[in-house]
């Protein structure tokens, strides 16, 4: 069996236009611009480079980019300032504060201080709780992106047995709470779980979020299974010369693709979904603001 290739990249590209038309009939329909405001404390080159091209296709999609970068020395009292006068600017529908944060500063307490409405991170305890009990949230970006792309593939989850390896906040999760919602048998596994290759087997949706790279080999999935890899991992590649790299997600994909009925690859799997959403979550929040229809698809 040769699984199907999930594309991310271009699912990512096809929501991307869904957000740009959507955005363009706001702006003559309704002379409304929807907003995203991102907040970078630091240096990190990672956080520097996922910003950039946040800024980059919030532009593109026709929205307002502010971007707020901050002293690494930051005090938390000047981030919860700024985090307040957006929170009050009706020109900003979405406030993302790029994680992780330098160690003197409460995570906890600067993502709690967004207002819910514009969180489009969707990691407030407002949010997390309405998602764990079924109410409209805003849902966390990249278990966002994973369901649109099953739902694409499968049409109905319905009844499908799906095991979630990773217990995160940002992704594993959220997740199970996503694929309970759409009627799914869910189990939340982790590194620590007993017999886990037999728990992944009986699974018809895998959701490989641990950040091991290559955890997960092919001989632990279920003939046709639909495997979605979250994992983004980057080892060394002797075969691409001395100190050189590549990237590999929690699965063994060569393995994998072998027996599953469906994958997303590393790169262009789940990855480029992320921005896609938080693109998706802005508009939504934009329309919710202000008393309008939610774009359809875009939505859980």
């Amino acid at each position: 069996m040769s699984a199907t290739l999930i594309d991310g990249k271009a699912f990512a590209a096809m929501i991307r236009g869904k957000v740009a038309d959507h955005v363009a009939r706001l702006k003559k329909e309704q002379e409304l611009t929807p907003g995203l405001a991102v907040i970078l404390v630091g240096e990190d080159p990672a956080s520097q480079v996922y910003v950039r091209s946040k800024g980059k296709q919030t532009t593109e999609v026709g929205m307002n980019s502010f971007e707020h970068k901050l002293a690494a020395n930051t005090s938390e009292a000047e981030l919860l300032a700024l985090i307040q006068q957006l929170n009050a600017n009706p020109e900003v529908h979405g406030i993302l504060v790029q994680l992780p944060l330098p160690d003197h500063l409460d995570e906890d307490l600067v993502i709690n201080s967004i207002d819910p409405a514009k969180d489009v991170d969707g990691f407030h305890i407002s949010n997390v709780g309405l998602l764990g009990t079924g109410q409209k949230s805003m849902v966390p970006c990249t278990p966002l992106g994973c369901l649109m792309m099953l739902r694409d593939h499968h049409g109905s989850l319905s009844g499908m047995n799906a095991v979630v390896i990773g217990r995160s906040n940002i992704v594993g999760k959220p997740m199970a709470q996503l694929l309970l919602g759409e009627s799914c048998t869910v189990t939340v596994a982790h590194s620590r779980t007993k017999d886990l290759a037999d728990v992944v087997r009986r699974a018809d949706i895998v959701v490989a979020a641990v950040g091991r790279p290559e955890m997960v080999p092919g001989d632990w999935i279920k003939p046709g299974a639909t495997v979605i890899d979250v994992g983004i991992n980057r080892i060394e590649a002797p075969e691409k010369g001395e100190g050189k790299t590549r990237l590999v997600g929690d699965c063994h994909y060569t393995s994998c693709a072998e027996v599953a009925g469906a994958i997303t690859p590393v790169p262009g799997g789940v990855g480029p979904m992320t921005i896609a959403c938080l693109l998706a979550n802005t508009l939504t929040a934009a329309c919710r603001a202000n008393g309008l229809p939610e774009p359809d698809g875009l939505t859980v």
